[in-house]
């Protein structure tokens, strides 16, 4: 071994003295292209232009080798005067070849880090170069457009589009791509990049480039983005400035929790401030925020939109656009969730670690992908084990595990609210002909409204939601008379004047019991809602519930014998509020004659 020492010092002395042969021979070359412009020299420079990129290439990887500025600098001293002299030569730099790889060997040279002053001067060297290239100072772009014959700002653009596709290509190689133990991460870079991207953030053109940033930043440790950079992005994007392709836009909310927060606030303040939303534009909202993909392909980010719900429902439980908001955004994420699980995501047990795991894959599993006939068991089972939470929580003396207790049951109703589409199956199950025991779907019911117990109150709404329920049941099973409205008179007051010192029974518990008894009850008459509207005056609210339910039973909510006819009895019932709305209140004097298995017409 001893003796093949000298062997290949002496080998690698002969490639350095001709590495520095090489580069002595070009920069004779260039120091004699910028001293005459003759002619001649012109065709000089185009009869070895091809070889000098060719060289300039070799020169790049071989400065990637090595492991710094200063030994790049030690083993080529000319570099840096070669690369000056061709800089500053307009016809070299008006060649797209010789231009682009002249970039790529001043940016090998840059230093992220500088550890000495040969790297700092080397820096503040590059930096000038480039500002010359940026600039009407000088011979630089002046000579070029007039060697070119371009308009001053198709010059700045093509130039601009140079940079920003050398930087993107430099940015999107595999961190490994380099090889060796002594290569360079190209992902060191990144923050000098990100901070010169700063003006650049609403500018169409450096998007691709903006991309890679932010998707390299999610990669690699070392790719670390500006603070201003994001800022930058932050305040483009939300003020509309700037259009980012989906999976950057994912990778900015990772960055930026402040982004991703915005986010979430403007889906919420859409739903504040628009009441009369209808479910099929709030679902429309939901899929163009991007935010249900974004949560299924990154757990992180589904925990931050989870817990702002989380945190709104805290002090808005009653709120039923919250709910709805709530209820759409689980039902694209459960989606979304389901198309990415063969690409091996995270099991949903991780986006909600403070759910019981024993509720959660049966709130989540959709009612379409379970056999109908086992609908009504599994309800019950929910129900019951949804009971014994509240148990628990009754039993505490308001110690530390009384909050426990409250934590526990807040987060399982919070389930519930997410997968509402059981509760709709409850409602459904509800609303038909079949009398066997419905405590179970009732004590659901009444939860899903009214979760908290202050008072005890939850007993007392489960006996008033029992009393309802059979209400509507004898009513729209009295086929032989029209209801009268001395025997729906209790239903409105319910709605409009509920008791005094009593707890209100919720009205969309109501609302939706009796819009689903004149959906689903079979053969039932369905002028009783068109009379109850009449008498609360609560049309809205109806027309939303009904909307919502539509927009339910399209996601596979429904039996499937009962499809076609629950669909007809939509139509006609939405059909029968439209009337309403045009020509005012439903008079039973007047249509007495009418049909009650149809749609009541003024």
């Amino acid at each position: 071994m001893s003796q093949l020492k000298p062997e290949i010092q002496t080998q690698r002395m002969t490639e350095t003295l001709q590495d520095v042969k090489k580069i002595q021979f070009w920069l004779d070359k260039a120091v004699a292209w910028s001293q005459n412009k003759s002619p001649d020299t012109l065709r000089d420079i185009s009869r070895h232009l091809r070889k000098l990129c060719a060289y300039l290439q070799q020169l790049l990887i071989h400065v990637n080798s090595l492991s710094s500025t200063t030994e790049a600098m030690e083993k080529l001293p000319f570099m840096g005067q070669l690369l000056g002299r061709l800089c500053w030569n307009f016809h070299v730099t008006a060649n797209d070849t010789s231009r682009e790889v002249l970039f790529q060997c001043l940016w090998a040279l840059y230093s992220e880090h500088p550890s000495n002053a040969v790297e700092r001067k080397a820096n503040q060297w590059i930096q000038n170069v480039l500002c010359h290239f940026a600039t009407e100072e000088g011979d630089g772009p002046q000579a070029v457009m007039k060697g070119l014959f371009l308009p001053l700002h198709e010059y700045y653009l093509k130039v601009l589009g140079k940079s920003v596709s050398l930087l993107q290509e430099e940015i999107v190689k595999s961190c490994s791509s380099l090889g060796g133990i002594n290569s360079r991460c190209s992902c060191d870079k990144i923050l000098a990049t990100s901070e010169a991207c700063v003006p650049l953030v609403t500018c169409g053109d450096a998007a691709p480039l903006i991309g890679a940033l932010l998707q390299r930043a999610e990669t690699c440790v070392q790719a670390v983005l500006s603070e201003d950079f994001l800022h930058a992005l932050n305040t483009a994007y939300s003020s509309k400035c700037l259009v980012l392709e989906e999976q950057s836009v994912v990778s900015l909310w990772c960055h930026s929790l402040s982004t991703l927060e915005e986010a979430v606030l403007s889906l919420l303040e859409s739903v504040v401030t628009n009441t009369a939303t209808t479910p099929q534009k709030m679902l429309e909202k939901v899929s163009q925020s991007l935010l249900p993909k974004a949560c299924a392909q990154n757990c992180s980010i589904f925990l931050v939109v989870n817990d702002i719900f989380r945190s709104t429902m805290k002090h808005a439980e009653g709120n039923e656009n919250m709910k709805s908001l709530i209820q759409l955004f689980s039902l694209c994420f459960l989606k979304e969730h389901a198309q990415l699980q063969t690409q091996m995501y995270l099991p949903l047990k991780y986006f909600f670690p403070q759910t019981s795991q024993s509720l959660l894959i049966p709130m989540s599993t959709l009612p379409s992908e379970m056999p109908q006939e086992a609908w009504r068991l599994h309800l019950n089972w929910l129900s019951s084990s949804l009971q014994r939470l509240t148990e628990e929580e009754e039993k505490g003396d308001g110690g530390s595990g009384s909050h426990r207790g409250l934590h526990k049951v807040f987060e399982a109703w919070f389930l519930l609210v997410q997968c509402s589409h059981w509760v709709q199956v409850a409602l459904q199950l509800l609303s038909t002909n079949d009398l066997r025991d419905c405590s179970a779907l009732l004590w659901l019911l009444t939860f899903y409204h009214h979760p908290t117990n202050r008072g005890h109150h939850r007993t007392m709404q489960l006996v008033r939601s029992q009393k309802l329920w059979k209400h509507l049941h004898s009513l729209f099973l009295n086929l032989a008379h029209p209801p009268s409205v001395d025997q729906l008179q209790p239903l409105i007051t319910l709605l409009t004047s509920p008791p005094p010192q009593q707890p209100p029974l919720a009205p969309t518990l109501i609302l939706s019991l009796l819009v689903n008894f004149a959906v689903f009850f079979q053969s039932g008459p369905t002028h009783i809602l068109q009379m109850v509207v009449d008498g609360s005056g609560l049309l809205q609210e109806v027309v939303c519930v009904l909307s919502s339910l539509e927009l339910r039973l399209s996601e596979g909510s429904c039996r499937e014998s009962d499809t076609n006819r629950v669909h007809i009895r939509i139509k006609e019932l939405q059909k029968s509020l439209d009337t309403c709305v045009q020509y005012g209140p439903w008079s039973p004097a007047v249509n007495q004659t009418h049909s009650l298995t149809h749609t009541v017409k003024r």
